[in-house]
């Protein structure tokens, strides 16, 4: 089950063209799910791929499924590294910035919305999201507050994609096939 879910969730993160995605799935056992991690990791890995558990509440656990080289490069972003830095992040070390997201994921009252650089959202529209949350050009993927046509075509294939591999894993494509290596 948690298979299928990483792929209807993170298929463009998958297919290479998306940093990271997030999502939510129900456990019944946490260790059972530890292991199923694990070897997600270890079949992931060498595509590239990384997947980390943000938090366990309830039978449902926070899953992040990430690039490292990808989220490397986007907080390294001008943008990204400046606003990051301003919130006590060091965005030369990608592992501590997750390790204090995950923190801030456990810790805080409110999510922290600056979540969208680690997933890959253009830096001006998680910046305008959190100056903004109400005057937005555009909502798909994430809310667009800047460039409105280039996001209509990355939802346009982040759909696509999702849909591809989606019926791809029905059919019984091992989602090591599906992931692509970057």
């Amino acid at each position: 089950m948690v298979e299928y879910e990483l792929v209807r969730h993170c298929a463009p993160t998958l297919a290479g063209l998306k940093t990271a995605n997030l999502f939510s799935v129900f456990y019944s056992s946490e260790e059972e799910l530890r292991n199923d991690i694990r070897d997600l990791n270890r079949r992931l890995g060498e595509k590239g791929l990384r997947v980390l558990p943000f938090s366990y509440k309830n039978n449902r656990a926070l899953i992040y499924v990430y690039r490292p080289k990808k989220l490397k490069a986007d907080l390294s972003e001008k943008l990204a590294k400046k606003y990051l830095s301003g919130k006590g992040y060091n965005p030369l070390k990608p592992g501590l910035c997750l390790s204090k997201l995950i923190w801030h994921i456990k810790n805080s009252r409110i999510f922290p919305h600056e979540i969208g650089f680690f997933l890959g959202y253009p830096a001006e529209d998680v910046i305008g999201f959190i100056d903004n949350k109400d005057s937005c050009k555009l909502c798909g993927c994430w809310k667009v507050y800047h460039n409105e046509q280039d996001a209509k075509k990355t939802f346009l294939a982040f759909n696509r994609c999702t849909e591809c591999l989606c019926c791809k894993s029905k059919q019984g494509v091992p989602l090591n096939e599906l992931a692509v290596a970057t």
